[in-house]
């Protein structure tokens, strides 16, 4: 048996809350949701990203004498008003809508955890400092900061991940911050530091892997939310600028053409982004049932 004098902090096992990760994907994986949301999801990438290489009309040039035509054989979604193949559009927006959204998600994440983890574990007059700049910046109304962002630089897809993190990792260092309060003070969390761990490996060894479970649900939501958010800045014309495609320029041009009976412009990338936002919801509320205790069956 080791004594005392032979016990260093990486002795001390990294707790994990629920039994383990490989449990709480078990129980993720018996969850119907779970499942519905994984294979949605993964037909939407598959469209989106494989499409392209197998549909047969694979170019975006304008076609004025096949404007507005509906769908037929030779185009399967419709033409749109400048006479170019919907479908096509459809997969190439929705790989813009795909990649800015689970990049501005992740972006948003890194940075939420690392600021509430550092707030929550440091504390004093630092929490402090930092939880009421988070504050100030809430008070912000995001729309403002999008368009004044939106004022200054050019547009890219670059600046809309920037953009949408932006607005975004307040809420996740909120959430964070508030898991590590009521995790720093407990028995393993106080063993590691009596035997001398420095405050970044508590932070990352043992505080970190126990709020896995809450990390992953909120980034579910933030890709939910970050993919909404690229929509309603087509929509309102902030997006990208034309001729590149995305779901929610694709939806927003289309109002102009709902009372022509174009009914093939509106339902495609409407019902994109809503199969999107049902899948990433359906695995995040199935995250949520396998890591809380109390949800499991």
């Amino acid at each position: 048996m080791a004594t005392p004098a032979q016990i260093s902090p990486s002795t001390i096992p990294d707790v994990q809350a629920g039994g383990g990760p490989s449990r709480e994907w078990k129980v993720f994986w018996k969850n119907p949701l779970g499942w519905f949301g994984v294979i949605g999801l993964t037909v939407l990438l598959l469209f989106t990203f494989l499409g392209p290489v197998f549909y047969h009309v694979n170019d975006l040039a304008t076609h004025i004498s096949d404007a507005l035509q509906p769908p037929s054989a030779a185009h399967i979604f419709g033409t749109d008003s400048l006479g170019r193949d919907y479908l096509i559009r459809m997969m190439v927006g929705g790989q813009l809508s795909l990649e800015v959204g689970f990049a501005a998600a992740a972006t948003s994440m890194v940075f939420g955890v690392l600021y509430g983890l550092i707030s929550g574990y440091i504390g004093g007059v630092t929490d402090v400092i930092m939880m009421r700049i988070v504050d100030v910046l809430f008070s912000i109304p995001y729309l403002f900061l999008l368009l004044f962002i939106d004022s200054v630089f050019a547009p890219s897809a670059l600046l809309l991940v920037f953009v949408i993190a932006v607005v975004s990792w307040f809420g996740v260092a909120r959430l964070v911050r508030g898991q590590v309060l009521s995790l720093k003070n407990s028995d393993y969390v106080e063993a590691a530091r009596a035997l001398g761990s420095s405050r970044l490996r508590i932070m990352i060894r043992h505080l970190l892997p126990n709020i896995t479970g809450v990390v992953l649900v909120s980034t579910t939501l933030q890709v939910a939310g970050a993919i909404l958010t690229i929509a309603g800045l087509s929509f309102l014309g902030l997006g990208l600028p034309p001729p590149t495609p995305n779901w929610g320029s694709m939806l927003s041009d289309s109002m102009n053409y709902m009372f022509q009976n174009a009914w093939w412009l509106i339902y495609p990338p409407g019902f994109a982004i809503l199969l999107v936002e049902l899948c990433v919801n359906f695995i995040g509320v199935a995250l949520h049932q396998a890591y809380d205790p109390r949800l499991r069956r």
